[in-house]
């Protein structure tokens, strides 16, 4: 992995702003589409954070409330380069749809019932069930690759807790994450004792 030190002052701030303003320009699809072009930008290209603390910056924002790709934009600018790369990243997830949604409330009364605008819309939400499908999948195969004995069964539970009963995710999340912190206490307790 690069050293992230090897990027220093202002253009470190540069390369965050300009990385999670593109992302946010150009996704369309929301958190979910957003928070795994976030892991393929700063984990795969920029290679400032291993796969493994994205997934757990990922989990923090999903459970923070608020809109999740503003979350894993602010929890990725913390991890970085602490309050300041938070507000740095922040900015640069919330200026592109600020602006968007200018532009569109200028136009929408012109497009609202514009038939070709409505099928391109259509259009766009299956392109957009496939980047998440893409995301989600990416996600699981990463989070499966250790302990899959454990992990197993509880995502068969929080996706019958989610899918059948209805509970909220951040609840589900809570739970998984209970679940693994006393997995790896008890773990690590019975590895003492051996």
């Amino acid at each position: 992995m690069e050293n992230k030190t090897e990027y220093k002052g202002l253009k470190f701030y540069w390369i965050l702003f300009i990385n999670t303003f593109y992302i946010s320009a150009f996704t369309v699809g929301g958190g979910y589409v957003i928070a795994g072009i976030l892991q393929k930008t700063f984990v795969d290209k920029l290679k400032l954070i291993d796969e493994d603390e994205m997934l757990e910056l990922i989990a923090i924002a999903q459970s923070a409330p608020g809109l999740l790709a503003l979350n894993t934009s602010a929890v990725i600018g913390y991890k970085l380069r602490g309050l300041k790369g938070a507000l740095v990243t922040v900015l640069g997830a919330v200026l592109p749809p600020f602006i968007i949604i200018i532009a569109v409330s200028y136009f929408y009364h012109a497009i609202k019932d514009n038939e070709v605008v409505q099928v391109a819309l259509s259009f766009m939400q299956v392109g957009i069930g496939i980047v998440i499908l893409d995301v989600v999948v990416g996600m699981f195969q990463k989070a499966m690759k250790n302990e899959r004995a454990f992990k197993i069964p509880v995502f068969i539970a929080a996706l019958l807790a989610s899918l059948v009963f209805n509970v909220n995710v951040g609840f589900i999340v809570l739970a998984s994450g209970t679940l693994g912190f006393l997995y790896t206490y008890f773990k690590g307790k019975a590895g003492k004792k051996a």
